[in-house]
């Protein structure tokens, strides 16, 4: 039979029906990879510009769909948007990252907002529609938030740390300050979902870029049950509601993370062993990744094997083909055209 062109495949293996060749896009598709987008970078002024000024945040975001014809885009802004909307300082220093101003004491936790201010997120929902419109019917849009755990861990510290140890700590000796910056992001992020939805959005990817610093209770604590929060607020007013968890480094607690949060798919690193994942996760959920972004930039004969070994260790279940987290600024243009011509050449 053939397909219908209206179908997005991306959708059809969230809803639970495998495609025999896997749907693919590239997390940070969008980005530094691309002359395009360093262009338009340069022509908007600061990072926050570029993802608050809709034209320029669409156009980025269809930038990737253009030279590969991925089978999603996802919207292009940032998992720190939401302590924005809550009336944190956010900046992001060329070469230094996001910074913001730190919460790192119970009292400092107390001034913190409990509702965002979803004017100032407008930008993206219409970036959202501009992009929807311009869309192939086929082609899937992505919306996405940070996991309250990781947004956490950037607003407590201010900065990226090597180990997050700042929010870890704060919520060892404080876990109930803690606790409460988790539930003013679970509320906003739901809020925001549901918005990424209604402005044309298809599915929706959680990011727990950090979850995997965090011991098995913490784990639970932390990253399962908000986002089991998040999945279940989302729901109960978009029943249909596809989403996606990326819980980074979770490792051998990604079943637990599949069995309680309801996500319908899982997006797992490169390291994560293939055998645990077919067994106890892919038997579940649909599977996304995970190829090592370093062989992206290997290319070659390397890179290829790379790809074979995805498709062969999860190709034979629902797999949506992914990296094991973002796309390096310097990967060559030409590996990323390898990868999915080799990816679309599959006879699953």
């Amino acid at each position: 039979m053939p397909q219908d062109p209206t179908k997005k495949p991306l959708i059809d293996v969230l809803s639970g029906h495998r495609q025999a060749v896997p749907p693919l896009w590239m997390m940070r598709q969008a980005g530094r990879y691309l002359p395009e987008y360093r262009e338009l970078r340069a022509k908007a002024g600061g990072f926050l510009d570029l993802c608050f000024t809709p034209e320029f945040a669409a156009e980025v975001t269809l930038q990737p769909i253009r030279r590969f014809n991925f089978d999603a885009a996802i919207i292009f802004s940032d998992i720190l948007v939401i302590p924005y909307a809550l009336g944190r300082s956010v900046r992001f220093e060329a070469g230094e990252g996001p910074r913001l101003d730190p919460l790192a004491t119970p009292g400092e936790i107390a001034t913190l907002a409990a509702d965002a201010n979803f004017d100032k997120l407008e930008p993206v929902f219409e970036a959202l529609r501009r992009v929807r419109r311009k869309l192939a019917p086929e082609i899937a849009l992505i919306g996405f938030c940070g996991a309250p755990w990781t947004v956490a861990t950037y607003m407590v510290a201010g900065q990226g740390t090597p180990d997050q140890a700042p929010a870890r700590m704060l919520a060892y000796r404080h876990p109930d300050a803690f606790a409460r910056i988790i539930d003013v992001l679970i509320e906003n992020s739901i809020h925001y979902l549901v918005g990424q939805l209604k402005a044309g959005a298809d599915c929706l990817q959680i990011f727990d870029t950090w979850a995997g610093v965090l011991p098995p209770r913490e784990f639970a604590r932390w990253s399962i049950e908000p986002t089991r929060r998040i999945v279940a607020g989302v729901r109960k007013q978009v029943p249909d509601a596809r989403i996606i968890g990326f819980p980074r480094g979770a490792a051998g607690m990604l079943p637990a993370y599949v069995e309680q949060t309801g996500v319908d798919a899982v997006s797992i690193d490169w390291a994560t062993e293939p055998s645990m994942i077919r067994e106890r996760v892919q038997s579940r959920v649909a599977v996304q990744g995970n190829l090592d972004p370093l062989a992206l930039i290997a290319g070659g004969a390397a890179l290829d094997r790379a790809v074979d070994d995805v498709l062969e260790n999860f190709g034979k279940g629902r797999l949506i083909f992914n990296l094991g987290h973002g796309i390096l600024p310097e990967t060559p243009i030409a590996h990323v055209e390898q990868m999915v011509a080799r990816v679309r050449a599959y006879k699953g």
